[in-house]
Parts: structure tokens; sequence; C-alpha cells
């Protein structure tokens, strides 16, 4: 008889060589813990290099996810990590917590693994491995034994191995195999050998758990403590969520679709998604590079769709001429900017905060636009709708920033009722051409009337050329010039009438207040709720536009003693803050390529207080 043991969450991390199926597997079971009502927030890790040595540490591919009944992150250390070979043990033990269990895969322990690895001697036998539980399994020879009789080669059963991984890790964390039983067949359809082979993979995982005597304790996550609102949720990734985001928008707004884009990591996903849908009223276009995919998307939007580019760090570098146009001309472009690692290439599976100067000033001249940031996989969506309604609404380029952690990263998102999603108002096209000028603004928003190409009677003339106020005639006045400047720098600044007011999580006022945008959002709430928990005096805001700055933030930040900024760059908000409102705060970097975790927050909070 094996026990089971009860817990509020549990990380689990998959780990292996890049062709070991890591992230297809860690994907399955995530999926397969949020179709069973767990909380669930994933990180996939790639290798930076396309083609890593196979069983180097530099060529583990990992996937992380943290499973619960409320969680936050994906886990600042991992309860579980499956090895498939000794790579994935030398690259993970820094994430571990002490007392975890490695499911490794005894058959990859041999010398050569072991030597590619760094290891002098087996850390299986040698007791490096002893603050840990650690089970040994024969993944292979289990594999062969599961498949003897298949028409599958050596090579084809030895590759299912990942499965059998899958199998024993649903056993441990009592999940069912049957869900992933049905999605195998689906996944391989057409394939009959494949899904006959990775299907008794999966089972012999499961009952290898089951009459295994090294595994006497399985875990089950407790019943929600904070219950979910009522609904139908789907397992989404931060980047569909953005595509399923501007779809919405459009469908609101009565408007056309038009992404151009170009492949870029992380954040090709987007224009993949949406390639897919061209059943709606979508156009998609995958260019030859970054410029003409905005160029692209400035074009569908002077002819009246709603318009998106999506991109990440290197991308928006040669965007930005374009961005401008879009600027000057005054015309709705959202624009996805996936961050990762830099400069330059960098690393660009890793990811970063560090697009935010570049967002808010990486253009010639005075172009201003709005800037938000998502904070979670499934808040890519509401974000995207967010951005799209201002861009509309103001008619202006819109800056969206999610980065790779939110891109690759996935969650159970609540799909929306339609008639809780409002529609979207778009800035007013003109109904008469008589007295009708095309830069003329409304006197709420500033923005201009929006005459789609083509309209009878509404021609008028874009460009990158300073525009006359009102009649949009190309003029090199320059107190126009001025006044045009300051008419475009407004407007952006009203878009704050859209911000609703700031919420504060923990303390209104007091001791410490933690500031933070985008995907440190996780991070930052677990270890402020677990601290304001316990009597600490800290609480949490988290920003969703930081330009403009929502209009309570000045009087709020002048309610605390101490403001922490935590980032995944060198302190590019921090800058922003104190040249705005001339106040001090603390800056918190973190530029490793990784999130932070919600135990370094807690303790550079506990430092600041003196706890």
């Amino acid at each position: 008889m094996k026990d089971t043991k009860q817990l509020e969450s549990v990380s689990v991390r998959f780990a292996g060589d890049s062709g070991d199926g890591m992230q297809l597997v860690g994907d399955r079971f995530a999926t397969l813990s949020a179709g069973v009502g767990n909380d669930v927030i994933t990180f996939p890790d790639y290798p930076a290099e396309i083609r890593p040595p196979v069983g180097s540490v530099g060529g583990v591919s990992g996937y992380q996810l943290n499973l619960g009944s409320h969680v936050y992150t994906s886990g600042d250390y991992a309860d579980v990590l499956v090895a498939m070979n000794p790579a994935a043990v030398k690259a993970n033990l820094g994430i571990l917590r002490k007392g975890s269990t490695i499911l490794a895969n005894l058959d990859a322990f041999n010398d050569k693994n072991l030597e590619k690895a760094g290891f002098t001697s087996n850390p299986l036998q040698n007791g490096e491995l002893k603050d840990y539980n650690v089970i040994g399994v024969p993944m292979v020879a289990e594999v062969r034994n599961a498949l003897k009789g298949t028409s599958l080669g050596a090579k084809e059963i030895e590759r299912c191995k990942n499965f059998f991984a899958l199998g024993l890790t649903s056993w441990l964390l009592s999940h069912p195999v049957e869900p992933t039983l049905r999605w195998l067949e689906k996944k391989f359809q057409g394939k009959p050998d494949i899904i006959d082979a990775n299907k008794k993979a999966v089972q012999s995982g499961f009952e290898f758990g089951e009459r295994s005597e090294l595994l006497t304790t399985r875990y089950a996550i407790s019943k929600p403590a904070i219950r979910k609102k009522a609904g139908c949720y789907r397992y989404v990734i931060g980047n569909s969520a953005v595509a399923f985001g501007l779809m919405t928008a459009a469908d609101r707004a009565g408007l056309r679709l038009f992404l151009g884009s170009y492949p870029i990591t992380p954040a090709s996903e987007i224009l993949q998604e949406l390639s897919g849908y061209k059943n709606f009223p979508i156009t998609v276009l995958q260019a030859e590079d970054e410029i003409a995919a905005i160029g692209a998307a400035i074009g569908a939007s002077f002819a009246g769709a709603l318009a998106a580019t999506s991109t990440s760090g290197p991308g928006l570098a040669l965007k930005g001429e374009f961005i401008n146009l879009a600027v000057i001309a005054e015309l709705p472009l959202v624009i996805i900017d996936v961050q990762r690692a830099g400069p330059s290439t960098g690393l660009p599976t890793k990811s970063e905060q560090s697009d935010l100067f570049q967002a808010l000033w990486g253009r010639n001249g005075e172009s201003p636009l709005p800037v938000l940031a998502a904070n979670t996989p499934a808040d890519c969506y509401a974000a995207t709708i967010e951005a799209c309604k201002v861009a509309l609404k103001y008619m202006t380029p819109v800056m969206l920033l999610t980065d790779g952690y939110l891109a690759q990263g996935a969650q159970a998102m609540r799909i929306p009722e339609p008639d809780e999603i409002p529609k979207i108002e778009v800035a007013a096209r003109p109904s008469s051409p008589k007295d009708w000028l095309p830069y003329q603004r409304n006197k709420q928003t500033l923005a201009r009337s929006w005459a789609a190409a083509g309209t009878p009677g509404f021609m008028h003339r874009v460009g990158g050329l300073e525009k006359e106020e009102n009649s949009g005639k190309y003029t090199t006045d320059p107190v126009n010039h001025q006044r045009m400047v300051e008419l475009r720098a407004e407007k952006i600044m009203r878009v704050a009438q859209e911000i609703p007011p700031s919420e504060i999580f923990g303390d209104p006022k007091g001791k410490l207040l933690v500031l933070g945008w985008g995907s440190t959002f996780g991070a930052i709430r677990g270890a402020v709720r677990r601290l304001h928990a316990q009597g600490l005096p800290v609480a949490h805001l988290d920003l969703r536009w930081i330009h403009p700055f929502p209009p309570d933030l000045g009087a709020i930040l002048k309610r605390f003693d101490n403001v922490l900024v935590p980032e995944n760059n060198l302190g590019q908000l921090n800058t922003k803050l104190r040249s705005e409102y001339l106040i001090k705060t603390e800056t918190f970097h973190k530029v490793q390529g990784r999130p932070f975790t919600s135990v370094e927050i807690e303790e550079r909070i506990r430092k600041i207080l003196g706890a």
C-alpha cells in the first residue's frame, strides 16, 4: 500500500537533451494538470545554441511547471526533477529544493555521458546527491521491454522514453493517464505504430510507479483555497493569448485584422497561431524582413484595418523608422515586443525586460507612444485588447511589452463570455467631405479622424514629413512644427484617461511598496503575499501602463517610506520613476536570462525592513 501526501503546490522540472522531447511532455503534463483543476504556471527553458553537443550541460533543455491550489510562478525551486541524463542533473542542481525527488534515467548514467556532463564519478552512487531523494529508473530498458514485438526499430523505441517519464510523473502526482492516451491519438493521427508505442510507454511508466518498491509515496494537490471564477478555461501560452486578443479586439471593433510579421524567437508563435484562423476576417503576412512586416501593417492601417506587428528586441530596432512614420502619420498600430536577453542577438531563448528604454525612447525626434505590459501568460489576452482599444481610439501606435517568460510560459485562461467584452470605440470616421480636414482633432482624445484609403471624397496625403495643423499639408513652418509636436505628446498623455485607479495589494501606505511591471508580477506577489500574512508592513503595486503612468501613481509613491523596484534589466523603470517623480527608489535588478524567484524578492524585502 502506497501513501498519498496532500500538498498545496509542487514544482516539477523535466530536463534532458534537446532531442529528448522535454518540451513536448512538459507541456502535455502541464495541460493535464490544468485539466484536472490545478492552477498551473510553466517555464520552458531552451538552450541558447541551435545544436549544442549531445549530453553537454549547455545542451540541456528544461520545462518547469508549478501546479497547486493557487500559484504565482513556475516555482522557485523544483520539488521533482525528471533527469534524462547526467547533464540534466548537473545543470539543475542549483534549482533543486533540499529533499526533492530526482527521477533519474539510470540507463544514461554511463561513463561517456558522465564525462560529457563534467562528473568524475557517478553522482547516483558517490554521495553527491545525499540531500535528495534519488530514484534510479531504467527508463530505456523498461521502454524496450514494453515495446518488445512492435514494428519500431531500436532508435524509435528509445525515443519513447520521454513518454515513459510522463507516465511515471503522472503516477507520482496522482494524475490520470487516459487524457494523455486520447491526446496521443490526435497528436500522431495517421501513424498507428507511433500511437501504439507511445501509449504503451505512458502506461509502462504509470505501472512502474505502481509496482516499484523504490516509490513509496505519491503526491496530490489539495483543493484550491481560492476558487476560480466559473466558466470555460483554456490552457494557453502567452503568445497564443496575444493572438486571441488581437482577434477579439478586431471583432469587437468591427474591423478586419492584419498582422505583418517576421519569424523571430520568442515571438514567432503569434504569427503561427493567427495563420490558422483563415476562416475569420484576418490577413496574416509573413514578410521577407522586419521592415517590410511593419511597412505592410502601416499600409493596412491606412486602409482601415486593425493592424499589428510582432517582434522581439532586435526586430524592434529595425522597425524604428516605420514606427516613427506611424507616429507622425497618426495611424493606429499595435506593436508587440516579446523581449529577450540582449543586446544584439544576445541570448535568443532567454528572457529579459531590457527593451523598456527602446520602447519609450528608441526613435528619432519627439516620437512618444503609449507603452503597456502584460504580467502573466493569460494576461497577455487582456493586455492585447487594451492596446488595441487605445490604438484605435487615440489614432496612435501602441507598444505592448511581453517577454520570453510570458510568451513561452503557459497558464489556464478563462474564456470570457461574449457580453463580457464591450465594443471597442474606433476614432471617428468622417461622414461628409464638406469642411473635412484630415488632422482635425477630437477635443477629448486629440485623435484625428480616420478616413480609410480609397473612401470617395476623402483623399488625403500621408507620409513622414511634418503636417500642417488640421489640413495635414506638408509645411516647414517652425511654429507649426512645435505645435504639432506638442499636440502629439499631449494626445499620448491623455491616454491616462483610460487607466483605472491603481490596485494595491497589502498595506495602502507605510514602510515598503514593491513596484513591478510585466513578468515580475508572480514572484513579487508571491513574496509580498507570504510576508504580509506574517504581519510585515509591505505592499505590491503592479504597473500595467508605463507611459503614461497611472494618474494616481505619484500620490501612491509618496505614501511609502521605501519603494523597491525589481526588474530583469539594470533599472530601466526605476530611471523613469526617478526622473518623473523626483523620489528616491531602490532598484533590484537581475539579468541572467532567468526570472526572479519569490525567495529572492522576499530576502530583499526582509533586508529593507530589517526583518
